[in-house]
């Protein structure tokens, strides 16, 4: 028994244990929805529907619920995203330019987790007028 050796395991990168990494739809609408709502010139997300129902959760106290995704849909399949977006744009703002502003802060964003971004879909829903009865100064 003297003469057996103690073998020592060395730990390397190159013995990280193998598997998979999915990340979910979800994961990637709330991604899309964040950065699609910091682009100036998108007032609101989600078609008119969404809207409504929105409106209606805030007056009962539940306005956060489903804001996270509103507007956006995703789908993930081998590492690429193919995103679907509901805007609403501000009144006089150019729908070229927002939209592909749109596009490039939802692929940075996107792209920063680690996926790729093959498509986004963009549906321009509505356009948000100045409130007749806002004050003017």
């Amino acid at each position: 028994m003297a003469d057996e050796a103690t073998q020592e395991l060395s730990v390397t990168p190159d013995a990280v244990a193998g598997g998979s990494t999915l990340v979910s739809d979800e994961v990637v609408e709330k991604i899309a929805v964040a950065a699609t709502r910091a682009v100036p010139g998108v007032v609101e997300l989600g078609g008119d529907v969404a809207r409504f129902f929105n409106a209606v959760l805030d007056k009962v106290g539940l306005d956060k619920v489903g804001d996270a995704r509103r507007g956006c849909s995703a789908h993930v399949t081998n590492g690429a995203a193919v995103v679907n977006l509901v805007i609403v744009i501000e009144a006089g703002r150019p729908v070229p330019q927002v939209t592909e502003a749109v596009r490039v802060k939802v692929t940075e964003a996107v792209e920063a987790y680690g996926l790729r971004v093959d498509e986004i879909n963009i549906r321009v829903d509505d356009v948000a007028l100045e409130d007749p009865g806002a004050a003017t100064a």
